[in-house]
């Protein structure tokens, strides 16, 4: 978790890892996405949509996401703070934006924002802060437009959130997804087919990935040896931990490290 505003490209902050934004996962801190090229697909709130030039993706710290994009797909990320939250929706959202002004407005404020953060000028972190207060306000703008009301959504999309959501906790690992249809109340076999038809993935394949994701980020990213990330995820065995990665990735976790 930060402590800072940060901005960088899309390419730059996943490099040549696409798992980073590809598989589900939960980001920390609140992340603004914008789109400025190609397109790709999005898993929020529970359900799969398309992606496009001149999309807004607000996700919420804690908020289930995936985000597969093309090769030509460009954009800029806003990472924020916590403390930042209360200036931010309360709900993830995707906002496509036509109208000609408000996407250059958007674009000027990322532009400014992230020469601050590259040029790191004495009080460039207080810049970046008033920056992100200048975009929540145009968010907020932008969401306050009749054209941009939340849409009601049927039982079988509120349910596959639900399951999201769920997925989303840090301890999700520890039930199977059949424990987690159990606990909804729901068969697996019916929590399955919603997760399908919403997500393009079937809930078993969500909450694998999600596991997946965290036990790369932790590879990636710290020193932890496979065995304690093993068992911090609740794998019966290193063994089965090392399975499991070379079965996803094609490589054991040692080989992934180097």
């Amino acid at each position: 978790m930060q402590d800072h505003v940060r901005i960088s490209t899309l390419a730059a902050l996943t490099g040549q890892q696409d798992w980073r934004f590809a598989l589900p996962h939960a980001p920390s801190s609140p992340l603004l996405i914008w789109i400025t090229r190609g397109q790709g697909v999005l898993l929020l709130n529970g359900t799969r949509r398309g992606v496009g030039t001149h999309n807004l993706i607000y996700v919420p710290a804690g908020a289930l996401f995936a985000l597969e994009a093309g090769r030509q797909t460009m954009g800029q990320v806003a990472i924020c703070p916590p403390d930042l939250g209360a200036l931010l929706p309360e709900n993830a959202r995707q906002l496509r934006i036509r109208d000609a002004g408000a996407i250059s407005e958007l674009t000027g404020l990322f532009e400014v924002a992230q020469r601050e953060a590259t040029g790191q000028h004495p009080f460039f972190e207080d810049a970046l802060v008033a920056h992100m207060g200048l975009i929540s306000v145009w968010l907020r703008r932008q969401l306050a437009m009749p054209e941009n009301a939340q849409s009601e959504r049927n039982a079988a999309a509120r349910l596959s959130d639900s399951f999201c959501a769920r997925v989303a906790a840090p301890d999700a690992s520890v039930l199977s997804m059949a424990e987690h249809a159990s606990a909804m109340g729901v068969t697996p076999t019916h929590l399955t087919r919603v997760c399908k038809t919403s997500t393009g993935r079937t809930a078993a394949d969500i909450l694998t990935h999600r596991i997946l994701h965290s036990a790369l980020g932790a590879l990636y990213d710290t020193k932890v040896s496979a065995k304690d990330i093993a068992a911090e995820l609740h794998f019966g065995s290193a063994a089965y931990f090392t399975r499991f990665i070379q079965h996803h990735t094609g490589k054991p976790p040692t080989a992934l490290r180097k």
